[in-house]
């Protein structure tokens, strides 16, 4: 009798699979999910929160799983420092949401864990920023490399969710174009897979995706953001009007740039220096007087990642220096 073999079982032969580096992900002990906001639902399903404060200053995708569960929000305001203005109170069943903006604010996060205790990080703009003891946290992978999906979340708690793996086989095309036929040409599939995330339910992380996370060069990647951020920081801080501590960088996302000239974004977009606006959503949310409306108009934030040199940071300031 021909013995049956299950189809979990490794097979041998056939055609050659796509090869990839196999190192080891940046958090390997972290929860793995398929995006920063169903990390954000599993916190807020397993806590049982009632009720969320978060700032104005913030993605509108953070919105989703909010709304998904029915809670309660509070919107709140950041000072000039991107701290909250804390003149509200949380309640036991309560949490505060803060951003690590631009993967600098990891400081603050500490010091906010010692007052509150149901603190959430954000950290979907600090890949870099380990979590902070006691704070539930979480990361949005595709923010920092070129995966599809992806997301890592640090819980406070020993209780888990059941959910099935998810799959990214059709929110792939972007990068596979990006290598082919340049990144202009992919942005189409770029913005399709942006709506393809939205209202996934909560799933493990891809087997995909945790593949090209394994491959990367973290190391390499955390280095060239803090030599790129500082190269940058070195000519336009006597130019910024958001002051920071750059002593702290620790792989930062963007260099935030804040400027009272309009002009520079679309300046920069002629020139193929493509800078995204965070966040559209903000003018919506705010009105004309509010310090974030003024963030989301003027806050540049240029390019610094793993994928450019000292080089392509000097032809940004080429630009830059007759805009400032």
């Amino acid at each position: 009798m021909q013995k049956e073999y299950s189809s979990k079982m490794k097979s041998i032969g056939g055609y050659l699979e796509l090869q990839l580096s196999k190192g080891h992900e940046f958090y390997p002990l972290l929860l793995k999910l398929n995006t920063g906001r169903n990390a954000l639902e599993y916190i807020l399903k397993v806590k049982g929160y009632t009720l969320i404060h978060l700032p104005y200053y913030t993605c509108e995708v953070i919105m989703e799983p909010i709304r998904k569960l029915g809670i309660q929000y509070q919107f709140y305001t950041i000072n000039d420092q991107m701290e909250p203005v804390v003149d509200f109170e949380v309640g036991p069943t309560e949490c505060l949401l803060y951003t690590n903006y631009f993967g600098l604010k990891q400081e603050t996060i500490k010091a906010l864990s010692t007052k509150f205790p149901n603190l959430i990080a954000d950290n979907s703009q600090a890949f870099f920023s380990e979590p902070t003891e006691n704070v539930d946290t979480f990361y949005s992978c595709r923010k920092f490399f070129g995966v599809p999906d992806g997301a890592y979340l640090s819980l406070n708690s020993e209780v888990r969710l059941k959910i099935e793996k998810d799959i990214s086989l059709n929110r792939f095309s972007h990068l596979v174009k990006s290598i082919e036929t340049g990144i202009e040409s992919g942005y189409e599939d770029y913005v399709k897979n942006n709506m393809d995330l939205s209202n996934l339910p909560i799933r493990k992380m891809s087997s995909l995706s945790r593949a090209l996370l394994s491959g990367i060069d973290y190391k390499d990647c955390k280095y060239r953001r803090n030599s790129n951020f500082m190269y940058l920081h070195d000519f336009l801080v006597n130019h910024n009007a958001y002051a920071f501590d750059a002593s702290t960088v620790n792989g930062p996302m963007v260099y935030p740039l804040l400027h009272a000239s309009t002009e520079i974004r679309k300046k920069l977009l002629e020139k193929r220096i493509y800078i995204a606006t965070y966040w559209p959503n903000v003018f919506e949310w705010t009105t004309k007087k509010m310090y974030e409306n003024y963030l989301a108009a003027h806050m540049i934030c240029l390019p610094i990642d793993h994928r450019y040199t000292h080089s392509d940071m000097k032809r940004l300031l080429n630009v830059l220096k007759h805009l400032l």
